[in-house]
């Protein structure tokens, strides 16, 4: 049989003997990192985005953007990266939130933020 040749040939160069019927292999050298990163990121300016978007990409980090010095320096340039931010977040079926005035968080698809439900408003009387 073609088979037995093949193994006959494979086992005299790897040195294994023709009764031994199987290899070890190691795996322990492709574990595959498995922890999360909370990884900080400054917007200095519009390009620094993209950093975060490829960090976001890789899907084990939740990022958290400081915005005021791109806030300081150019609004406009501050909506356009928050938008583009948000558009990638969005495909990837993940979150953003704001906290405070100048702190982003954007999270990957297995993280959520919590979000407080929102107070509904008091109802006034039809009548004054």
């Amino acid at each position: 049989m073609p088979f037995g040749k093949i193994k006959e040939g494979l086992s005299k160069l790897l040195g294994k003997r023709e009764d031994q019927e199987y290899i070890e292999i190691d795996l322990g050298q492709e574990a595959k990192k498995n922890k999360v990163l909370v990884k900080p990121f400054i917007l200095r300016k519009f390009e620094d985005v993209n950093d975060v978007l490829n960090a976001l990409r890789e899907g084990y980090t939740i990022a958290v953007l400081d915005v005021r010095p791109l806030k300081q320096k150019d609004i406009i340039e501050l909506k356009r990266a928050i938008s583009k931010l948000k558009k990638t977040v969005e495909a990837l079926e993940g979150q953003v939130a704001g906290f405070g005035e100048s702190i982003i968080i954007a999270t990957p698809s297995f993280a959520e933020i919590y979000k407080p439900p929102k107070p509904l408003p008091e109802k006034k009387p039809d009548f004054y």
